[in-house]
């Protein structure tokens, strides 16, 4: 698949998620290549509104080259962790839309550093203008760095033993290629799950850990429920357990406090959002004309009045 025939997730089941409204205001925060965007945006009428947010420079001057000359869209450069900031956000949205992951244009271009299946720069930045390259960061922090980086961001078991190789390696030859990192992940683990490159979770948590990503979800969960007005609809589509357990837990609300046996029981405290329905997973159907949606769950939600 290449970029140009990127596919957008669930399409169907977001718009339906987001009950869009001809006169409504949406953002969607993870642009990419505008597969979700340009559905809602057929489906607002002259008075809507459509935010387009990424962090992907690449990503922004796609949304300018097919957007720009619409009135009734806005595009901004940057993380959908500070969609709040944006004045237009602040006014009061209908709905958001949050796309998590890679997309498929970052995948498919090896320079971009995120595949394991093709050689290029050991990149992974989302921004490539900010902050610290995987080959950078693989470059200088120490074994138990990458250790805890490896187990809390792709809960890999064999993080310490990718570690150390990572770090013997390094001594003779700087780790610069995604192909070199993968095939140094393989022979340091050999192959334990069928069907899954061994470097898949190293992959993973080094693009995740790279760019902030559970961090920025969670700052990205805070202010949507903000800037939502009452009513309105939250969708985002996660494509593993870490973030989808994030955006779950955010949903559901603050915990109860455990309270000694024999004291009254605490009085549960709503969240600002109310789940809608249950979590959505792509259909086989789906998943056999893009396989990029097997491992997709849409969660949709409701700001409460």
């Amino acid at each position: 698949m290449s970029a140009q025939e990127h596919i957008p997730v669930m399409l169907a089941e977001v718009l339906v998620g987001l009950g869009v409204r001809a006169d409504g205001t949406y953002l969607d925060g993870t642009y990419g290549r505008g597969g979700h965007a340009a559905e809602i945006l057929q489906l607002l009428g002259p008075h809507g509104s459509l935010l387009l947010l990424d962090r992907d420079p690449e990503a922004i001057a796609a949304a300018r080259a097919r957007f720009a000359h619409d009135a009734r869209v806005q595009i901004r450069h940057g993380s959908f962790a500070a969609l709040g900031e944006w004045d237009a956000a602040q006014a009061g949205l209908d709905g958001v839309l949050l796309d998590l992951g890679v997309s498929s244009p970052q995948l498919d271009q090896a320079v971009r550093g995120f595949s394991f299946m093709a050689d290029g720069p050991l990149d992974m930045r989302m921004d490539p203008t900010q902050g610290l390259s995987a080959a950078e960061f693989l470059a200088q922090a120490d074994a138990e760095e990458i250790a805890a980086a490896l187990w809390r961001y792709g809960e890999e078991r064999m993080s310490r033993r990718i570690a150390q190789a990572i770090v013997q390696a390094r001594a003779e030859q700087p780790l610069t290629r995604t192909l070199q990192l993968a095939q140094l992940v393989q022979r340091a683990i050999g192959r334990r799950e069928p069907g899954k490159h061994p470097a898949t979770r190293t992959f993973q948590a080094l693009r995740l850990y790279i760019n902030g990503e559970l961090d920025a979800l969670q700052q990205g969960l805070d202010a949507a429920s903000t800037c939502l007005k009452p009513g309105g609809r939250l969708a985002v589509i996660s494509f593993h357990s870490l973030e989808d357990r994030l955006v779950k837990q955010f949903i559901r609300g603050p915990d109860l406090p455990r309270v000694a046996r024999g004291l009254p029981a605490p009085t549960p405290v709503l969240g600002a959002l109310r789940a809608v329905r249950r979590k959505h997973f792509a259909s086989a159907e789906e998943v056999a004309r893009n396989p990029r949606a097997r491992s997709a769950v849409l969660r949709i939600a409701e700001k409460r009045a």
